[in-house]
């Protein structure tokens, strides 16, 4: 393990470079999800047209979101594969529509394929969230690179068709704590330095599993890099309180408190206002309102 001189790799970082624009984590901050496909596990078809996606952005806006990740290849557990050119129809129009409508908004690209985030990107995206953490495309770190932009590096095993087939681990904390030091590596090689882990709730991970990284999530502290959470309405919490949705809204947010406390820096929620609340009352907790 390198730990000094340039090769250093724990190097903490406070602040995000969006195109210049910079963004502060000493405070929590709150993604919202947008997706563009038919087929997601809870908001499937109701936003992926252009003109149902800025409609739900201009909701997440006006609920104070900090940033909004727009995806059109849905990862819910068996979801059907698209091809490149089908992602790109869902995404591009809608990012482009958004971008018009706010300027100013930080969009996120969620993809795995190194053309559709760089298409973003050139269309006004400035974060690249990939699922596979360049498992499912060799050309995406160099990618990052060339683009400079900030890049969220998630845990999961195999692909969004077969993650749920394998979920038990020999010791998982490690496994992962193992796989993101690796990717940190290789993106430090690539000249990637503003880098977010995303542990991977409900990707590759049975129920168990689940609740031991959330359990354990500081321990991805010693990385020094910002934490995403993306507990939002997972199966985790519905196989526990059941499916009503009240229930799956109340486990969202005691969670996403829980993931705080334990180190995360972002929020990723299809809930924006409750997201924002969450965050509100951590703040307070810690005394930095």
């Amino acid at each position: 393990m390198v730990v000094g001189g340039k090769d250093r790799i724990f190097c903490k970082k406070q602040t995000l470079n969006c195109a210049g624009s910079l963004i502060d984590l000493s405070t929590p901050k709150v993604m919202g999800i947008l997706n563009v496909t038919p087929d997601s596990f809870y908001d499937g078809g109701e936003h992926n047209d252009e003109k149902g996606a800025l409609k739900h952005a201009a909701r997440m806006v006006e609920m104070d979101a900090d940033m909004i990740d727009i995806g059109g290849y849905s990862s819910r557990p068996g979801a059907a594969h698209i091809d490149e050119s089908e992602e790109r129809e869902r995404v591009m129009p809608c990012i482009r529509a958004v971008k018009r409508e706010f300027p100013d908004l930080v969009l996120s690209i969620d993809t795995f394929r190194s053309a559709i985030a760089e298409e973003a990107v050139g269309e006004g995206a400035t974060i690249i969230n990939d699922i596979s953490g360049g498992e499912m495309d060799s050309k995406m770190f160099s990618t990052v690179s060339k683009l400079g932009v900030p890049y969220i590096v998630m845990h999961m095993r195999g692909t969004p068709q077969n993650m749920q087939e394998d979920t038990l681990y020999e010791n998982l904390i490690d496994e992962m704590f193992n796989y993101f030091l690796a990717k940190l590596q290789k993106l430090q090689h690539f000249g990637v330095n503003d880098v977010i882990i995303d542990p991977g709730f409900g990707f590759g991970k049975d129920l168990y599993g689940n609740f031991q990284v959330l359990q354990e999530l500081k321990s991805l502290q010693l990385l020094e890099r910002p934490v995403l959470v993306g507990l939002s309405r997972k199966s985790m919490i519905s196989k526990l309180l059941g499916a009503g949705e009240e229930a799956i809204l109340r486990g969202t947010m005691a969670l996403n408190l829980i993931g705080l406390v334990e180190g995360a820096s972002i929020l990723r929620v299809h809930d924006v206002k409750e997201g924002k609340e969450i965050a509100a009352l951590y703040q307070r907790l810690k005394g930095t309102d």
